[in-house]
């Protein structure tokens, strides 16, 4: 037996609970509708893919609503896997960012309240999300919870410092959901791989994303310009991708990497995709290199080898697990640069001083193109390109 809460139920059997990340509690009866939440990012979306494989393996009848952005919605809707559906989320303080609308709010609870049967918070600690996810209406609620937070029917407790796959793993345990993976999967439509094959060249590619919603993640451009000559100098295409916001960093790349060399092949694709295109060009991609962001994510989810950018803390709470595709250069950093301020506690544990120095500067290239080289050729065995 095992108490979450105010909850005691039994384990979910030995066989589930050996290959569980945490407590694997019985499952519930009569669930046809579950509804997860999950705002954010294309990474947070990476993160709850296992975890939702997982819920639909346990409940395979049900109909499974993702509430979460619009870019979920543009990367999800007509792919095959486990969401059934993605509802976009209203603006609300600690669910989704912006100018709230009450009454946006409002009329999103009076189109859904009362349509599941089982409602999970995957959406950070609790304090905004677990009242958001009550007002569902939901028969049972399950997900993580910090002191100050409104508690749920069964839920875990929100340790910062934790890999997300694993805590929304462990989360799902909690209404009987063992893990079918620990990666996410994300199958590439068809046209996508056709759509790629136009955007590029018949060569290996090596895809770069210099961008990441915390500036402190990001790695010098200079340092991405000199993987990208190197890789040009081996024979590769280079094509560094991201989103509107990152186009004049991806100019800077190249505009750095062709001074260095002017006939190396490196040009840029930001603000030029859709995310079904960008899901294209980074499976057709020999080697992706990016900062802890979506798109390096994705590159995983799609089955691309990657060279990873990190600092120390978000290797432990977003670095690939494993090392045969998959490569993270770190940096040590604790304390801002600037004013030397203790990093390590971040989240809701301790306030974000206002400087965006880059903690993850001093990785490098040298290393990286190490591995990018590495990763080339064992992707040349495993994938053909």
């Amino acid at each position: 037996m095992t108490r979450q809460g105010n909850t005691t139920a039994d384990f979910g059997g030995r066989q589930d609970a050996a290959r569980s990340v945490g407590p694997v509690l019985a499952p519930f009866e009569d669930i046809r509708r579950i509804a997860v939440l999950r705002g954010g990012g294309l990474g947070d979306l990476m993160f709850a893919l296992p975890a939702i494989a997982a819920l639909k393996d346990r409940y395979p009848a049900a109909r499974i609503t993702l509430l979460g952005m619009p870019g979920h919605a543009a990367l999800l809707d007509g792919r095959p896997g486990p969401v059934s559906e993605v509802l976009e989320l209203p603006v609300s303080p600690g669910v989704r960012p912006g100018e709230e609308d009450a009454r946006a709010v409002d009329r999103f609870f009076a189109s859904v309240s009362g349509s599941f049967d089982l409602a999970v918070q995957l959406h950070g600690g609790g304090r905004n999300s677990n009242p958001f996810l009550l007002r569902l209406g939901a028969r049972h609620s399950i997900g993580t919870r910090t002191p100050d937070a409104v508690g749920l029917e069964r839920s875990i407790p929100y340790v910062y410092y934790q890999h997300e796959v694993f805590r929304a793993l462990e989360v799902v345990g909690l209404a009987g959901a063992v893990a079918q993976d620990l990666e996410p999967r994300v199958e590439v439509l068809p046209e996508e791989a056709v759509r790629a094959a136009q955007l590029t060249g018949p060569g290996p590619v090596v895809a770069l994303h210099p961008g990441a919603t915390d500036p402190r993640r990001r790695w010098p451009s200079s340092s991405f310009a000199e993987v990208a000559v190197r890789a040009a100098a081996d024979g590769c295409e280079v094509v560094v991708v991201g989103d509107a916001t990152d186009v004049p960093t991806a100019e800077e790349i190249v505009r750095l990497a062709l001074r260095t060399d002017p006939t190396a092949d490196v040009r840029s694709l930001a603000g030029q995709l859709t995310l079904g295109e960008l899901t294209g060009v980074l499976d057709r991609s020999a080697v992706m290199v990016g900062n802890d962001s979506g798109p390096r994510h994705l590159a995983q989810a799609v089955g691309t080898p990657t060279v990873g950018v990190y600092w120390i803390g978000n290797v432990i709470n977003a670095g690939a697990m494993g090392r045969s595709l998959h490569r993270v250069h770190f940096s040590w950093v604790a304390r801002c640069p600037v004013c030397g301020v203790d990093v390590r506690q971040v989240g809701w544990t301790a306030e974000r001083c206002e400087h965006d120095d880059s903690f993850v500067a001093a990785v490098p290239p040298d290393a990286v193109y190490a591995d990018v080289a590495e990763l080339r050729a064992t992707s040349l065995l495993l994938r053909g390109r």
